[in-house]
């Protein structure tokens, strides 16, 4: 018998299929040991040491591969055919190596694209050693990323209190939106006019042409920015006769794009079916690790984290087949297509995403598909079809207007495009991100017949007001596109890193755009101008480089990281003297524009508007950073970086302090809309144990009565009994929406309104379809989330319980607040949590995780201590 290890358990289960008695098919789920994360894990005065730690659940499952191989004789890894599956393949035979579980039974490392049993027994029949060299580079990165990460974090900490962390490739990402946004408050909005007629043929048939000249003088777009001088044209060409001077048909091909790539898989499931990065890669995870058609498990599309453009020969032998049978013999072209990639550090090592068999078009598949499942399917075969199809021959028609006798010379142009032949259009075409769309939306209209020098006849003149735009904001599809170009990241990044920047309240996502929260806006301005290098497009795509000359023989990774390290351990230590106050005031000057925007009036911006003598700063606060007044505390006057000149509160009438609107009806006390550093808000009572709810997004701050405020206090609201476990569902607002929480595990809700309204029946109906489908949740596990270690010693962790899910350190637990989502409890949540629950029991700590000679002080005397901890909790 021979143990074979994938990354998945579904992969494992199919892939058991395939190969029968002889094996046996065990998953690692994904990475089974990581670097922990607190300082130390990797070590560069020892040469880059690096030290790994094996999580209780990776440890069972090794435990369970071990065990498994006293009994078999052979060891065959079977991770992803990439960078990371390399690095887990290494990782899981280092840690069975420690464990003496192998004994010299021989070890193989085999890949395949494809989820099909004609790839993975081609594969089983070609097995190769691990890639040293695609380890090292993956050992590469993950140092960089650490080094970079827990480096450069704890100087933000202390030099901008509230912020999260910062990342190589995430900082970057997260410049290029915040520098978009800049772009766009700078932009100034103009004015200019269009000029376009509608004309007859003497057969009747109508068409539109546009001014390209008058008077001599070419008009492009933006040239005509005077109303007089618009309305003058206007006069001229309502005088004017008209005649064709020129009608041009030049033919043309279209020739279809290569399939797909990670990157372009994620545009156009963006732009298409308006897919996040994470959705699209999830839906192609579960495409490419099998789906069971009519009693056969199989994957539907190869492997899915690629930058490759080609296809396999055997594959274009197959796509021509099926052109050939689904469209006809015509729209097979005479020689297949050949694809390379224009994207920077491109591997091309692996093929393009493309269906596994090109016969299960989507139709015959869409049965046994969910709709997301399909409608990626679909885009995924059609794409790839497509791209081995014939050329579109198209004719694209110019006419030239001439109009004469209104007093001035001038020419209009018609443009049309007709298709005489669709060729690959008949299965896929391109969608351009609307990004991307350009400004012409005429030329593929189809011209009626219009013959050279004969007369058109005018049937109206229209002059059209228009305002230049500012750059559009990014999209998660157009950010991909962008790192792509400058060639940031890595195809199995990208996805990560996006929702990296949401998770650390840098970004938001509003209307399908990036928008940079105030915390992203302020770390970005701090890096650019405290560690500009390393944001740096140029520098970043450098390092990216040097990792693919790593993962092909030619560098050195313990050198790459000691150039690295060299210089930006370096820079750091530069930056331990800079005081906070040198970085506000830089700061006040990188972000004037956003944070003290022109009021209009002519007076000074940074003019305090309630006081009328103090100085509006940026301030720094445990949540990030706001706008405050030079005279606090006595001017509580306060804004968010990106609010209102006159203060959060001025809309709801709140300048002048909390606005009274009514009692709880069960317990007294006020309920009062207040306005904070970062917002309007509603309170129930006073002091540390009053309630308090954020306005939700989407609610006017004017409109917030007793009612919704009484509503929003109230939070989370429990629904019912769940009929099957007897547990309550409640419902509420979280920092991913709202949701609903049953048994420890969450739901999402599409409305805030929902939470409101939501019944027992519905609320049940939601929680099994998210069960049924992989949805938002948690596995039980026995811990959740890894934090660091505290700083007195001992790891943090966020674990789920009998009761719920908890903060641990030691022996101390400290349950989570109710409709607290453990995934997003950090480090300064944690340290809060687990102060108040020392101080409520007794002041009592958990055993020291270090050796010290202090001798043991009465629990009464470490009392200040206890106190002083909470205070630089609260701090963060």
């Amino acid at each position: 018998m021979d143990v074979v290890v994938v990354e998945s358990p579904a992969k494992a289960k199919t892939i058991n299929k395939y190969l029968g008695k002889g094996y046996k098919v065990l998953a690692s789920y994904g990475h089974v040991r990581d670097l922990p994360p607190k300082d130390g894990s990797v070590r560069p005065d020892e040469d880059f040491a690096m030290i790994w730690q094996v999580d209780s659940a990776s440890n069972k499952r090794l435990t369970e591969i071990a065990k498994a191989l006293k009994d078999a004789d052979n060891l065959i890894l079977a991770t992803d055919p990439d960078r990371e599956g390399e690095a887990i393949s290494w990782h899981v035979l280092d840690v069975l190596n420690k464990k003496r579980a192998l004994k010299d039974k021989p070890v193989s490392r085999v890949v395949f694209n494809a989820i099909t049993k004609k790839s993975v027994l081609e594969a089983m029949a070609n097995p190769r050693r691990i890639d040293d060299d695609l380890v090292n580079a993956y050992l590469a990165r993950r140092a960089l990323d650490y080094l970079f990460g827990f480096t450069l974090s704890p100087v933000l900490w202390r030099k901008l209190p509230g912020s999260r962390s910062a990342g190589r490739v995430q900082s970057v990402a997260l410049r290029l939106v915040c520098s978009r946004e800049a772009e766009i408050e700078r932009f100034v909005r103009e004015d200019y006019w269009m000029v376009a007629g509608t004309f007859l043929t003497p057969r009747g048939d109508s068409f539109s042409a546009r001014l390209t000249t008058f008077d001599g003088k070419r008009t492009n777009k933006l040239d005509i920015r005077d109303e007089d001088h618009a309305q003058r044209i206007e006069s001229v060409l309502n005088a004017s006769d008209f005649r064709v001077e020129s009608v041009e048909a030049k033919p043309g091909k279209r020739n279809p794009g290569p399939p797909f790539t990670t990157s372009t898989l994620q545009q156009a499931a963006s732009s298409r079916m308006g897919f996040g990065a994470s959705r699209t890669m999830q839906v192609a995870q579960r495409l490419y690790e099998g789906v069971d058609i009519g009693g056969e498990t199989a994957g539907l599309i190869t492997y899915m984290r690629t930058d490759g453009v080609q296809m396999a020969p055997e594959a274009v032998s197959d796509a021509r087949s099926a052109i050939g049978a689904e469209f006809g013999e015509r729209y097979v072209p005479e020689k297949p297509r050949h694809y390379s990639t224009k994207a920077k550090n491109a591997q091309e090592a692996h093929e393009a995403i493309r269906p596994t068999d090109f016969t299960r078009t989507p139709a015959s598949v869409k049965r046994f598909l969910d709709p997301d499942q399909f409608r990626l399917y679909d885009l995924v075969w059609k794409r790839a079809i497509a791209s081995q199809m014939a050329a579109a021959d198209l004719e694209r028609t110019t006419v030239e207007l001439i109009a004469s006798g209104g007093g001035a010379p001038a020419t209009l142009r018609a443009n049309g495009q007709v298709i005489r032949f669709d060729g690959f259009l008949a299965a896929y075409t391109d969608q351009r991100d609307e990004d991307d769309k350009g400004d012409d939306e005429n030329d593929d209209r189809r011209l009626p017949e219009i013959r050279a020098n004969e007369d058109a006849e005018r049937k109206a003149i229209e002059v059209t007001k228009s305002t230049t735009e500012p750059p559009p904001r990014y999209s998660e599809a157009s950010l991909i596109k962008k790192m792509e170009e400058l060639g940031i990241g890595r195809p199995s990044t990208y996805a990560a890193t996006l929702q990296t920047l949401q998770d650390r309240n840098y970004v938001k996502i509003e209307s399908r755009k990036l928008v940079p929260e105030s915390r992203g806006r302020i770390v970005t301005a701090f890096l650019e101008n405290f560690f500009d290098k390393y944001v740096e497009y140029d520098f970043t795509a450098g390092l990216e480089q040097e990792l693919d000359q790593i993962s092909d023989g030619k560098a050195s990774w313990k050198e790459v990281l000691a150039r690295f390290w060299r210089d930006f351990s370096s820079h750091v230590d530069d930056t331990k003297e800079l005081r906070v106050s040198d970085v506000l005031d830089r700061l006040n000057d990188e972000l004037a524009a956003v944070a003290f925007p022109d009021r209009g009036d002519g007076s000074n911006p940074r003019t305090c508007p309630k006081c009328g003598n103090g100085e509006l700063s940026l301030k720094l606060g445990k949540f990030g950073a706001f706008v405050g007044c030079s005279n606090y505390p006595d001017c509580s006057f306060t804004r968010q970086l990106d609010g209102p000149p006159e203060g959060d509160g001025a809309a709801a009438g709140l300048d002048d302090g909390p606005k009274v609107l009514g009692t709880d009806p069960h317990t007294g006390e006020e309920i009062t809309l207040r306005s904070g550093r970062f917002g309007p808000y509603v309170q129930r009572g006073e002091g540390k144990e009053a309630k308090r709810g954020s306005i939700p997004k989407g609610w006017a701050v004017e409109d917030i009565d007793h009612e919704k405020a009484l509503a929003l206090v109230n939070l989370p609201r429990d629904v019912g009994q769940h009929p099957e476990s007897g547990k309550m569902i409640s419902a509420g607002i979280g920092r991913y929406g709202p949701f609903l929480l049953h048994d420890g595990k969450y739901a999402n809700l599409e409305t805030v309104e929902d939470v409101f309204s939501i019944g027992i029946n519905r609320a049940v109906a939601v929680i099994a379809e998210k069960a049924k489908n992989g949805g938002r949740g948690r596995a039980k596990a026995a811990a959740l989330k890894e934090l660091g270690d505290h700083p007195d010693g001992g790891a943090m962790t966020v674990r789920d319980g009998r009761y719920g899910p908890y903060v641990n350190w030691g022996k101390v637990n400290a349950t989570l607040p109710k409709g607290k989502d453990p995934e997003s409890v950090t480090v300064e949540d944690a340290l809060q949590l687990i102060a108040a629950k020392i101080e409520k029991s007794g002041g009592k700590k958990p055993a020291a995780k270090k050796a010290s000679a202090k001798k043991k002080t009465p629990a009464k005397k470490k009392a200040p201590a206890k106190k002083k901890t909470a205070t630089k909790a609260k701090e963060g």
